[in-house]
């Protein structure tokens, strides 16, 4: 019965890339944004459904792109 119900489950494709001409960089923040939560932290691999080493290029990208202030640390929500 479980073997059953895991065939069942919808497989979905990897996401990382957007449309044509879009690559995973540390200078495109609009894409890096897309796999931070609401306080800046890096999603994991199974909420963002990428691969493991989409993933890793992606980390080491927002990294770069911390350090170099493009995207914050953290995301603070003072009013």
């Amino acid at each position: 019965m479980n073997g059953s119900r895991l065939s069942s489950r919808r497989r979905l494709l990897p996401s990382l890339v957007g449309g044509p001409g879009e690559t995973v960089d540390y200078k495109n923040t609009s894409l890096l944004r897309r796999f931070l939560s609401k306080r800046g932290k890096i999603l994991p691999k199974r909420m963002n459904r990428l691969t493991s080493k989409q993933q890793r290029l992606m980390t080491t990208a927002v990294k770069r792109a911390r350090i170099l202030a493009l995207l914050p640390f953290i995301v603070s929500n003072e009013i």
